[in-house]
C-alpha cells in the first residue's frame, strides 16, 4: 500500500501545490494591477503564471523523485529528463519576465512623452533589447542542457582550449553576419532609423515595419514587404522622411495653355485646401515655374503632417483643379495650335517646265 500511496502523494501534492501557488500569484498580481493602474507591469507579469507553475511543478517533482520510488530502474533517465524540462521552463519564465518588464517600461515612456519620434526610437531600442535578452537566455539554457550529459562535460575542456582558434575561424566565416549584427546594434542605439519611419530605399517608399539584429523590413504602400540587411542602412545613403519631424511639403504640376487664369486657379486652390482634411494649414501656394512655346508649367505647393496625408492632399488638388479647369476654363488646357501656310506670289513660284536646281550653298 505504501508503494502506491507514496507516488500518489508526491505527484499529487506537487500538482496541487503548483496550482495553489499559481492561483495565489495571479490573485496578488490582479490586486496589484487594480491598485496601481498607472503601472502596467503587474498586469503583464500575469502572463508568467503558466511558466511559473511549470517551473514549480517540475522542481518539486525533481526534488522529491528519489522519495517517490517510481521506476527506480530508470531513475537516471527520468531525473535527467526532469532536469532538462526544469532548465527549459526556467528559460521560458525568464523570457516572459524580461518581456513584461521591457513592455511595461515602454508603455510608461510612451504615456509620458508626446514626441512621436522619441517614442519610435525607444520602441526600436526596447524591441531589440528584448530580442537580445531572449537570445542570450536561450543560448545559456541550451548550454546548461548540454552540460547535463557526461559526454559534453568531458568535452568541455577541449572545447575551451580550442575556443580561440574556433573564434577566429568563425569570425572570418561569418564576417557578413557579424557585420549585420553590429549594424543592428548601431541602428538601435544610434537613432538612425526607427519603427514607423517613412523611408525611401532603392526607389521604393515605405514604412519601417520590423527591425531585427540582422535584417529590416520595409512595408510599401501596396502592402509589399521589402526585406533588407541592416548593413544597407549603415553603408548606403537613404531618405528618412520622418527624421527631424514627419511634416512634409509636396508639389503638383500642371501643363496649361498660356491663356490659363492663374489668379483664379490660385483662389480655387485655396478653396480646395480648406475643404481637404489632410491639409495641415501650414503653407500653400501657386506659381508659374516654367514656359515653353506652347504651354506654361504651373506648380501648386501644399503641406501635410506626414507622408500619407501629403499623398492625399496632392491627389485631391490634382483631381479638383483638373475638373475645375475642364468645366469652367476648357481653353486653359493644352492645345495644338495650327495656322494656314502663306504661299509665295505666283511670279516667285517655280514653273513646272523650269527645272528646279537644288541649292548647295557653293555659289
Amino acid at each position: 500500500m505504501e508503494n502506491v500511496l507514496r507516488p500518489l502523494i508526491v505527484v499529487g501534492g506537487s500538482v496541487v501545490l503548483t496550482l495553489a501557488v499559481g492561483w495565489l500569484a495571479d490573485v496578488l498580481l490582479r490586486r496589484a494591477d487594480a491598485r496601481h493602474p498607472d503601472a502596467p507591469v503587474w498586469g503583464l507579469l500575469r502572463r508568467c503564471r503558466l511558466p511559473l507553475q511549470v517551473v514549480l511543478c517540475v522542481a518539486l517533482l525533481r526534488g522529491s523523485y528519489d522519495q517517490a520510488q517510481i521506476a527506480e530502474d530508470h531513475s537516471a533517465g527520468i531525473g535527467r529528463t526532469l532536469t532538462l524540462v526544469l532548465i527549459g521552463s526556467m528559460a521560458w519564465l525568464l523570457v516572459r519576465i524580461a518581456a513584461a518588464v521591457v513592455e511595461a517600461s515602454y508603455a510608461r515612456y510612451a504615456a509620458s512623452h508626446h514626441d512621436p519620434a522619441r517614442v519610435r526610437r525607444v520602441r526600436t531600442q526596447v524591441t531589440l533589447i528584448q530580442r537580445v535578452v531572449t537570445a542570450i537566455v536561450c543560448v545559456v539554457a541550451i548550454g546548461a542542457m548540454l552540460l547535463t550529459f557526461p559526454a559534453m562535460q568531458a568535452a568541455g575542456t577541449s572545447l575551451l582550449a580550442s575556443a580561440g582558434v574556433l573564434g577566429i575561424v568563425a569570425g572570418v566565416a561569418a564576417q557578413s553576419t557579424l557585420g549585420n549584427l553590429f549594424a543592428g546594434l548601431q541602428i538601435a542605439f544610434g537613432d538612425m532609423v526607427r519603427l514607423g519611419d517613412t523611408v525611401v530605399v532603392d526607389g521604393e517608399c515605405g514604412t519601417i515595419d520590423e527591425i531585427t539584429l540582422t535584417f529590416l523590413t520595409v512595408r510599401t504602400w501596396d502592402e509589399r514587404r521589402i526585406t533588407m540587411p541592416v548593413s544597407y542602412f549603415t553603408s548606403k545613403p537613404f531618405e528618412n522622411w520622418s527624421r527631424g519631424g514627419s511634416q512634409m511639403t509636396g508639389t503638383v504640376f500642371f501643363q496649361l495653355d498660356h491663356t490659363a487664369p492663374v489668379q483664379e486657379m490660385r483662389e480655387k486652390l485655396r478653396d480646395v485646401l480648406r475643404e481637404c482634411g489632410a491639409w495641415d494649414g501650414r503653407d500653400w501656394g501657386l506659381a508659374v515655374t516654367d514656359t515653353t512655346p506652347n504651354t506654361i508649367q504651373v506648380r501648386a505647393l501644399v503641406t501635410a503632417k506626414d507622408a500619407d496625408d501629403i499623398w492625399t492632399v496632392r491627389v485631391t488638388v490634382r483631381e479638383q483643379l483638373i475638373r475645375w479647369l475642364t468645366e469652367e476654363h476648357p481653353y486653359a488646357l493644352p492645345r495644338v495650335n495650327t495656322a494656314w501656310a502663306e504661299l509665295p506670289p505666283d511670279d516667285d513660284r517655280p514653273h513646272p517646265s523650269q527645272p528646279i536646281v537644288p541649292r548647295t550653298g557653293r555659289g
